[in-house]
């Protein structure tokens, strides 16, 4: 197969690369020297990331996806190998919430909304990119969770809870499953992060709160240590909360 993208420069593949975490993590690991593909659902937000890419230097790649589609998810794998050649690091970061989360008040379509954007997408993810990581005998995997899979709480909401329960599972699957082939996955459960994520609460916190919170670089500084360390050594989980 044919690739862009040169022997030694590592590659990655980030969901949800349009705001919080997502772009975060898109810019500190482009001022690394990866090649990027960034994944997300507004063209313009991405673009807006991808002013970080260093001209010229090497692919940085922009698709507009919807992660709860299957078939969208699989096309979207296709063209991202078909023109880097590899994944080394996938990282779904892609997350969301309704402000009425509530099982008192939660619409089952909101319900849908949630598990197939916060855990149905992920899968999808991992199934597009784990096979080409099975053939070449290495990979990471890095999924965005949430200190709410740890404990549920009305702060989440019962959606938010169940698809990052899920989402921690799924983590665990690939562990399970995958090692002895040289794949790596980590459940990275941050606290409260100040991420637009926190607008759709029922009650956004006020800026002194979000003061006090994780930033969206802490949390990609935690995805780049997960992705450098050596193959021998796989992160499992790694919980990190505000201070």
């Amino acid at each position: 197969m044919n690739s862009s993208v040169p022997a030694r420069t590592r590659t990655a593949v980030i969901t949800g690369a349009g705001s919080g975490v997502g772009r975060a993590t898109a810019r500190l690991l482009s001022e690394g020297g990866w090649a990027l593909a960034m994944v997300g659902r507004r063209r313009d937000a991405l673009e807006e990331t991808a002013r970080w890419a260093p001209a010229g230097e090497r692919p940085f790649l922009v698709h507009v996806c919807d992660l709860a589609d299957e078939a969208a998810v699989g096309a979207m794998g296709k063209a991202v190998l078909g023109e880097f050649g590899r994944v080394d690091l996938l990282v779904n970061a892609a997350g969301t919430n309704t402000p009425r989360r509530s099982l008192e008040v939660l619409d089952p379509a909101e319900y849908r909304r949630l598990i197939d954007t916060n855990l149905n997408g992920a899968y999808w993810c991992v199934q597009a990119f784990l096979p080409s990581m099975r053939a070449r005998g290495s990979g990471t995997i890095v999924n965005v969770v949430s200190d709410a899979a740890r404990q549920a709480s009305p702060k989440a909401g019962p959606a938010y809870s169940a698809s990052k329960f899920g989402l921690l599972g799924l983590t665990q699957a690939i562990n399970a499953e995958e090692r002895g082939r040289g794949i790596r996955a980590c459940a990275l459960l941050p606290g409260d992060i100040d991420t637009p994520l926190l607008d759709k609460r029922p009650a956004p916190p006020p800026a002194e709160a979000r003061a006090r919170m994780l930033r969206p670089e802490d949390v990609a500084a935690c995805i780049r240590f997960v992705a450098d360390l050596p193959a021998r050594a796989v992160v499992e989980e790694l919980l990190v909360r505000p201070a």
